[in-house]
């Protein structure tokens, strides 16, 4: 793409009142073209976008893309953003500078992108039997210039978004095959679930991103009617479920009934939560 059209979608994207969420999701869908042309060109993968997965707290996290091959798992964090971009592998918030000026935070997408790959990573060892090769990418839009990013080595590859087919193509030709394509096949059913969730389960999850930014003034968007979001249940893991009633909430890792347990010492002594009825061989706990 020409310079001349790279600088007329910059003007429309820092003109326009488009969100911060729906620049997010269109740069989502340039990158997910991206994976699906690498399939065009003989290797096989498949792809899944926005995934939802339960952490140990009751909330989620959600990744961008996943594109599960026979080499391992790309896990993607897509930055839709423009200007200069500074960051170090340490700190916690990079930059992004504005030719006008304007500066703005972003938080490190490599820790953003090492958690997500700590969260799938356990989700995925309750169901699987064999270790999962995980490949972190941080792919950036073509409208930016990365001027101070830390170079690409095993913690992450960092890279704009036309240069993706190269890089995944050069990983591609240096490991070896770890998974048989039924193994990508069950592992694509298993996380395809998560990508289908209520429109509850997503407020609650842009509810704690809001939270965990710590914003003085505390108002996220309102889902209509909410009232209470349902415990997440993957219907690619019913097989792993017990027969217990229906009644009681069930843990988000194995599938058993939770139980209401109390904190006995420390800090928060007395308090109450969810724990799996199945401790100490599942010690998954939610908020009452």
């Amino acid at each position: 793409m020409s310079r001349g059209i790279l600088s007329f979608l910059s003007k429309i994207f820092t003109t326009t009142r488009w969100s911060n969420e729906t620049i997010g999701r269109y740069g989502e869908t340039l990158t997910e073209r991206q994976l699906h042309l690498i399939n065009l060109f003989g290797r096989k993968g498949r792809v899944l976008r926005n995934v939802y997965i339960p952490k140990e707290n009751g909330e989620t996290t959600e990744i961008d893309l996943i594109y599960v091959t026979q080499k391992g798992i790309f896990v993607l964090e897509s930055k839709n953003c423009s200007g200069w971009i500074f960051g170090d592998n340490r700190s916690q918030y990079w930059t992004s500078c504005l030719p006008n000026g304007e500066h703005y935070r972003l938080y490190n997408p490599i820790k953003q992108n090492n958690s997500h790959i700590k969260w799938l990573s356990k989700y995925l060892s309750y169901y699987t039997s064999f270790q999962m090769p995980f490949f972190s990418f941080i792919v950036f839009s073509n409208r930016c210039e990365l001027k101070k990013v830390p170079p690409n080595g095993p913690e992450a590859v960092i890279c704009y978004r036309d240069e993706l087919y190269g890089r995944i193509s050069h990983l591609w030709n240096y490991f070896p095959d770890v998974f048989s394509e039924a193994d990508v096949e069950n592992t694509y059913n298993l996380l395809f679930s998560l990508t289908n969730v209520s429109e509850a389960l997503k407020q609650a999850h842009i509810n704690s991103v809001y939270r965990a930014k710590n914003t003085r003034n505390y108002n996220p968007p309102q889902y209509n009617n909410y009232q209470s979001f349902p415990q997440h249940q993957s219907a690619a893991t019913t097989q792993y479920q017990s027969t217990a009633t229906n009644t009681a909430p069930r843990c988000q890792r194995c599938g058993s009934p939770l139980v209401i347990r109390t904190v006995k010492e420390g800090y928060n002594a007395g308090k109450q939560f969810y724990g799996c009825s199945k401790y100490p061989q599942c010690k998954y706990t939610q908020n009452l």
